[in-house]
């Protein structure tokens, strides 16, 4: 069961489908409609099986074949939708630490949206493909607050969703009033272990409580009281405890919105969630902005880097 816009292709054909994009990069010239059609219309574990049929049948690598093929955003897209599945976050979180500066935008999408399983997950990878500790990366590259709740996030021991304790829910709510509205500064560690470590349904209940107690949205209060990366971080964190692809509604249109597009987080979010939410996404994106998905990339890109988005996207939600 998933909320995808791409699924399974069937009748599926990996040798054909290699063929098919041989035949489109082969001697002058691009045939990208052909390429676009077929990547965004197979999932990824199609792709797989479509690379390796590409290199038992030509001795040539289809990520190596597009890279030189194609060129800007069309490029990345693509070479994005080549990348396995289990691998995907690992290579951002790895290309958002790299280098000079960090992309923090990155840490904090993906840290604040993945589930304690994914987390564990990606950190077995991280150390698999890169030899290298993806906790000691990002404290090395982070500091205070903000490095404390990602690493609280990184050890993927948030307490399972069962039972909720209506005492602790007050409790918690309280502690945060505490914290943050009716204390001079704020106690930010209170917020990390709270937000870091409770269940997805207590803290709902707690959110619901604060209002109740404070008269404020949590996400006000994090606003008011703290700024910066830990704000953002904490805010995601709010947002994806209340709802995964209302937070990635917001996350795509902020990356469409006002002038200039974001691309890159356009692409990882768009190829990240193609398989798993994307039709929740869209519908928040119409519930909450009143605008469509696929309104909004047909505005905000072009060529064929706007012909895959908009098969990725699927279906217009007038």
């Amino acid at each position: 069961y998933t909320r995808g816009t791409v699924k399974a292709f069937s009748p599926f054909d990996a040798r054909a489908d290699a063929e098919a994009l041989r035949k489109a990069m082969k001697g002058m010239g691009t045939d990208e409609e052909t390429v676009l059609k077929i990547l965004t219309s197979r999932n990824n574990s199609q792709r797989q099986e479509i690379a390796s049929a590409f290199k038992t049948l030509f001795g040539r690598d289809l990520v190596d074949d597009l890279k030189s093929e194609l060129s800007g955003k069309f490029e990345t897209l693509m070479v994005s939708l080549m990348r396995p599945t289990y691998i995907f976050d690992a290579h951002a979180l790895k290309h958002a630490i790299k280098g000079a500066g960090t992309n923090e935008k990155v840490l904090i999408e993906i840290l604040a949206s993945r589930t304690p399983a994914e987390v564990r997950n990606i950190k077995q990878v991280y150390l698999q493909e890169y030899e290298a500790n993806l906790e000691d990366k990002i404290t090395g590259e982070t500091s205070g607050h903000f490095q404390r709740l990602l690493v609280v996030l990184l050890q993927a021991n948030r307490d399972p969703d069962g039972h909720v304790d209506e005492a602790l829910v007050e409790q918690d709510a309280q502690v945060l009033f505490r914290a943050g509205e009716l204390k001079w500064g704020t106690d930010e560690e209170k917020f990390i272990t709270i937000l870091g470590t409770r269940s997805i349904s207590h803290l709902r209940r707690v959110f619901d409580k604060y209002m109740t107690i404070s008269g404020f949205q949590i996400e006000e209060t994090i606003d008011r009281e703290t700024s910066g990366d830990l704000e953002k971080l904490l805010l995601a964190v709010v947002k994806c405890v209340r709802s995964i692809p209302a937070y990635f509604a917001e996350t795509l249109y902020y990356s469409m919105k006002g002038a200039g597009t974001d691309d890159d987080t356009l692409i990882r979010v768009m190829v990240s969630r193609s398989e798993i939410d994307l039709l929740d996404i869209r519908q928040e994106l119409r519930k909450n902005f009143a605008k469509s998905l696929h309104q909004m990339i047909q505005k905000d890109t072009s060529g064929d880097y706007r012909k895959a988005l908009l098969l990725l996207c699927g279906g217009d939600d007038e």
